[in-house]
């Protein structure tokens, strides 16, 4: 493969670009019983990213709500459950960007609207564009990586349990981590 950093890079990110959900990773991690932090990923995504050559950037992108593994079955399914996700009625998380920064260095600032259960509140997220590269395929690539953080009662996440000797078994904090390689869309071109 082919890198091309963002200090090296030529001209700035421009096109079309999809997500390729086989090289992407998208998880989250709350704290478990006030100790411990869980680590859940969402398989099925789905993504957009529109540069154009004025430097502006747009992202939209969902999850399949169905998708989240955390590696324990019986957790999945309380996850899917009513209780948090409620995939019956909630299929999708999505995310609509209102502003994309892209500074010289590579640093990524990221603010969008972010769905869950149907309620939608602001997010900002912060992170670096890893530059574009050919992959060996010959398919034109971006990488991008951010994270934040949310609390998840914003989006009617609320269920939870005490545990002995106080606290919750749930917190209410959660750690985003998005980490997304695009691949330029064919009828895109070059530009």
């Amino acid at each position: 493969m082919t890198l091309v950093t963002p200090e090296s890079a030529a001209a700035p990110l421009t096109g079309r670009w999809e997500v390729d959900a086989d090289h992407s990773t998208i998880e989250f991690r709350v704290r478990h019983a006030g100790l411990a932090r869980v680590r859940g990923v969402f398989q099925d995504v789905e993504g957009v990213l529109e540069a154009g050559p004025d430097g502006s950037v747009a992202a939209r992108g969902s999850v399949r709500t169905a998708s989240l593994t955390t590696r324990v079955a019986a957790r999945d399914e309380h996850l899917r459950s009513e209780d948090f996700f409620d995939v019956e009625r909630h299929p999708l998380i999505t995310f609509a960007s209102t502003a994309i920064e892209i500074g010289s260095d590579g640093a990524v600032s990221a603010r969008g609207d972010l769905t869950i259960r149907g309620i939608t509140r602001a997010v900002e997220l912060h992170g670096r564009f890893l530059g574009t590269g050919r992959d060996d395929e010959g398919a034109e690539r971006a990488g991008i990586e951010v994270a934040g953080t949310l609390d998840r009662r914003d989006f009617g996440l609320t269920w939870n349990a005490a545990v002995d000797g106080g606290g919750l078994l749930v917190g209410n904090r959660v750690d985003l981590s998005l980490e997304l390689s695009a691949v330029r869309s064919a009828d895109a071109g070059s530009a």
